[in-house]
Order: C-alpha cells, then structure tokens, then sequence
C-alpha cells in the first residue's frame, strides 16, 4: 500500500471528522465520520460552501473570515483548537471541538478541520451541573434550617451581651465622671485659691482706701478682682463646655454669618483682658459671609487667642483667616513663651499642661475642648512652635454646601 492509499484509508477509518476546503471555504472531501456527525451524504456537501454546516451568526460571517485571514495573515482560528456549534441536515445545533490546519500543496492552499463531536460530553456536564445545583440547594435548604436554629439561640445570647455591654458601658461612663468630678475638685481646689484670695483681699484694701479716699488704688484693686473674677469664669467654662461635649450635648448647627465680622467682635471682646503692650492683629483674605456652626467657631478662636495672650507676656497676636470655596484656614500666631518639643504631642489631651507652664493659671482642658470643636466641624488643628520664640496653631475647616 503506497502512502496515499495508506493516508486515505486513516482518513476513510478515522473516529473524528474530518473535512477539507479551498480558499473559497468550498468543501472538497467529507470523510464518513464527518458525515455521519452532520446526518449528510458526503456527495451532499461535496462542492457546497462549509457555511451550510455551521448556524448563525458564523454562517453569514464565515467567508468575511476566510477573506480577513487571507488579507492580513491574522490566524483566529487556524492552529487554535477551539469549541464551536456546528448544523446538522435536521437543523440541530450541537457543539464539537475544532481543530484547523493550514495546508500547503503544490499549486494551492487547502484548509482541514478536524471535528470531535462533545454533544455526550456537554451532556454529562450539564447533567452534573444540575445535579451539583440541586445538592446545592438541598444543603443550602439544610444550612438555612439550622442557620434559623442557630440565629434563635445567637439571638438570645446577643441580647444577653448587649444588656452586659450596656451596663459595662454605664460603668466606664460613670467611672470616667468620677474621675472627671475628682479632677474638677482637685483643680478647683488649686485654681480657684488664688483668685479668690485675690479677691478677698482686693476687697479689704478697696475698703481701706475708700475710709483714705485713695480712688487710684481703689480703681486698680477692682480691676484685680475683675480678673480674677475672669479667671474663675474660664476654668467653669471649661468644665462646663467639657461636660457638654463628654454627653454629646454639643451638636453642629451651622448657619450663614460673616467671618470677618465675627473677628473683629471677638478682637473687642479681648482686647480689655489684654496684658499691657499686648495687641491682637485681624487679617482676613477671600470670602466673608460663611456657613457654619457660628458659637462653636468662636469658642474655637475665644481659646485659641486667650491662650495666646495667657503665654506671652507682649507683643502682636496675629489672627490670619483665609476662606475659599472649599475651606476656612486659620491661623493663630503669638511671640510667647512656646512650647517644649517634648510636650507637643501631649498637647490636645485633656488636663495636660507643658512642663514650662510654670504658675500661669489653667485647667490643662482648653486645647482638648478647641480639638473638639474643630472635629465637630470635620476640620483638624495642628501646633508648631518654638521655646522662647512663640507658638501657631493652624486650624483647617471645610466649608460647608447650604
């Protein structure tokens, strides 16, 4: 047997289809296998374009396929075996693996695909698939009955853990309000001593200099003990702010005003508790009119200015805001007497006071309540500072859309 009678009778005898084509797609040999997997008689399809095997859409876009490989040498298909739907003579559908090989003879190019019908196998899939999904759902049938059980008792132990989180919760927050009165007691005790004391002997010698009619001592006397006076009304306002914050009394309640004029207000409002030779200096760039929660901002700057004059002794505070579409920048920069490096990250915690604090009057609670309000706000703070040069606080606050 020569060769070709031998290739023939592989082709002839083969399990898998196999069909040849021009490069017009028209079929030219059908070995039976092929055939036989599309219900055809070879002298059927002999001649016949190979779109007559195939269902839509590859039947009307077969020969734009042939064409665009032909033109640009790009291979979809040929030497990549792949799966596809072929058409049998009764019009069934049904999948096969194909694999298609460019051959080269002496005067001309043939096209051969090889054909492994998948339809049992695509059977077995599926048939596994569904049964895979109905043991699926019978566990998932099962799992949700004994999720049910298990959410009935998880119920009953969550209530449980709830109302023993709640009185833990109750616990801490009557704890920490011991502690929080304690701390009260124990700086009141110290804070309130020397105002009072102030005070007390203020009083004694206005008397004595009224009986003297001395009106100049008289006049500085009260002017101490309205300072002291002041300074009893900030540690209470401290407390009290602390106390508003600690049960969430203190909501965000914004509303349209003017920055610049809230500026200039709190400026008067200070500048009579200023140290001699003390001076505060408003500088304001961009918008004016803004929308924000009015008295939280100007507890905000009222802390932040009065700590700036309580630490210096002289000079020029700066208060630089600067307000855009997206937000409010503010700067309060002073010539005291700064701050420790050290201390710096402590400085927002409640009752912390810098080592370098000394004897000037304070509850360590001003920073933490301003740190407060700025969060109330969305915004941040952040401090730089230098010993013996003076400190700046940078407040960051977005605006807000009405």
């Amino acid at each position: 047997m020569d060769n070709e009678s031998r290739l023939r009778a592989i082709i002839e005898t083969a399990i898998d289809g196999i069909i040849t084509i021009d490069q017009r797609g028209i079929i030219e040999t059908i070995n039976p296998a092929a055939a036989k997997i599309f219900e055809y008689a070879p002298h059927e399809v002999i001649g016949q374009n190979i779109k007559i095997l195939m269902p839509e859409p590859d039947k009307s876009k077969h020969d734009e396929y042939i064409e665009n490989y032909q033109r640009t040498g790009e291979k979809k298909i040929i030497g990549i075996g792949r799966e596809v739907l072929g058409k049998k003579k009764s019009g069934t559908v049904f999948p096969f693996r194909l694999s298609v090989s460019e051959v080269f003879l002496q005067n001309k190019i043939i096209y051969t695909g090889v054909i492994h019908d998948i339809t049992k196998l695509k059977e077995a899939e599926n048939a596994y698939k569904k049964l895979n999904i109905e043991l699926e759902e019978r566990v998932q049938q099962r799992t949700s009955e004994l999720f049910d059980a298990i959410k009935q008792l998880k119920e009953t132990n969550n209530k449980q853990r709830q109302a023993e989180a709640e009185v833990r919760k109750a616990l801490e927050k009557e704890k920490e309000l011991n502690e929080l009165k304690s701390r009260f007691v124990t700086i009141a005790s110290h804070e309130f001593r020397t105002p009072l004391s102030t005070i007390l002997s203020s009083v004694s010698l206005i008397s004595k200099y009224n009986e003297m009619g001395e009106k100049e001592k008289i006049d500085k006397h009260i002017l101490r003990i309205k300072s002291s006076v002041s300074n009893l009304t900030g540690i209470l306002n401290d407390f009290l702010s602390l106390s508003k914050l600690e049960e969430g009394i203190i909501s965000n309640n914004p509303s349209q005003f003017n920055l610049h004029s809230l500026a200039i207000e709190i400026n008067d409002e200070l500048t009579p508790a200023l140290k001699n030779n003390q001076t505060i200096l408003c500088r304001h760039n961009g918008l004016e009119d803004v929308y924000l929660d009015k008295n939280i901002l100007k507890n905000i700057l009222l802390n932040l200015l009065s700590n700036a004059s309580k630490y210096s002794d002289e000079g020029t505070i700066i208060i630089e805001i600067s307000v855009s579409q997206k937000e409010i920048n503010i700067t309060v920069k002073d010539e005291g007497i700064g701050i420790p490096e050290s201390d710096i990250p402590f400085l927002f915690t409640r009752f912390f006071r810098a080592h370098n604090a000394g004897n000037i009057q304070g509850t360590g609670l001003g920073l933490n309540i301003v740190k407060r309000y700025v969060e109330l706000l969305e915004g941040n703070i952040s401090v730089e500072s230098r010993l013996g040069i003076g400190t700046t606080f940078k407040v960051n606050i977005p605006v807000l859309n009405r």
